[in-house]
């Protein structure tokens, strides 16, 4: 079968499926099949498909049809720029989380810290200079090591310390970091929370929490509720469990002028904001789609 009727195939399956972007996942996935770009799918429609090649497309669309995530059935997804490597273990990485990354770096920026060249590159000349000591930062519910990582590449300086307390998505987290040679930067721990790392050490504590109250699981994505790891998702009724007891930790693990940023939904950021309301400097932030969507404050 030619590469073109297979691809036009899978199209018309996912989108009998109610498949959302039918066309794009079955792109995707042809070119993780084939191991190719999407330049050769659209240079190269004659090619015939081995029977192999056909069976993995094949059992590839009847996976995703039943809704399984394409970056499970890849086992990748891309985060800042890095190719991470995802698992059933781990949440998929979203792009609206890089906007806690983003937020780490403008206020390195702003705090005259030592940025990276990427970022220093546009800074005036008086936001260019270096600390006296390396930024440490802890990042609590690693996952796939996306924002640590994404920082890990920011900020070269800098010492990262990661949690999580699930040893699957560890083992995930540490095979992202060694991939892209980050492993001397990341210090990993198995940990809930922030439990056993030292008071008063951390310039940033930063994270994305389960933030998802089980009340309105109805309007999580059902491939999320689904496939996707529940304990990365739902916190409790309110989805302000596990950040009611981040709080507190990080105003122990920060030094005196430490910042705290974490990602939050829009029903939520009202009871965020009060369970801030003994720090200073809170602000939070909204999406490009804008829906409330980072926290930060200020020990």
């Amino acid at each position: 079968m030619q590469l073109r009727h297979s691809l036009n195939a899978a199209i018309r399956h996912l989108t009998a499926e109610h498949v959302p972007s039918p066309r794009m996942n079955a792109e995707l996935l042809i070119m993780f099949t084939l191991d190719c770009d999407r330049a050769y799918l659209y240079a190269h429609p004659e090619r015939e498909l081995t029977q192999d090649e056909i069976v993995r497309y094949e059992d590839a669309i009847a996976r995703r049809a039943t809704g399984v995530p394409a970056q499970y059935i890849t086992g990748h997804q891309e985060f800042w720029g890095l190719d991470l490597i995802v698992s059933p273990a781990v949440l998929i990485p979203r792009p609206e989380t890089e906007h806690v990354v983003e937020t780490v770096l403008e206020l390195v920026w702003d705090g005259h810290s030592c940025p990276s060249p990427s970022i220093a590159k546009n800074a005036p000349p008086e936001t260019e200079k270096a600390t006296s000591r390396k930024l440490r930062i802890a990042d609590v519910g690693t996952g796939t090591a996306a924002i640590a990582l994404a920082l890990a590449k920011e900020l070269p300086q800098t010492e990262i310390h990661a949690t999580d307390i699930s040893p699957e998505a560890l083992e995930v987290a540490r095979a992202n970091a060694a991939r892209h040679d980050f492993t001397s930067r990341i210090e990993f721990h198995q940990t809930d929370l922030l439990t056993g790392l030292p008071n008063g050490q951390f310039d940033f504590v930063v994270s994305n929490p389960p933030y998802v109250g089980e009340s309105d699981e109805d309007q999580v994505q059902l491939e999320v509720r689904k496939f996707e790891p529940r304990s990365a998702v739902f916190a409790g009724p309110t989805g302000l469990e596990v950040i009611e007891r981040l709080i507190p930790q990080a105003r122990e693990s920060l030094r005196p002028g430490g910042w705290l940023i974490f990602e939050i939904s829009g029903t939520i950021a009202e009871g965020v904001h009060n369970l801030l309301s003994q720090w200073s400097d809170v602000k939070i932030t909204n999406d490009l789609q804008g829906i409330a969507r980072v926290a930060r404050a200020k020990k």
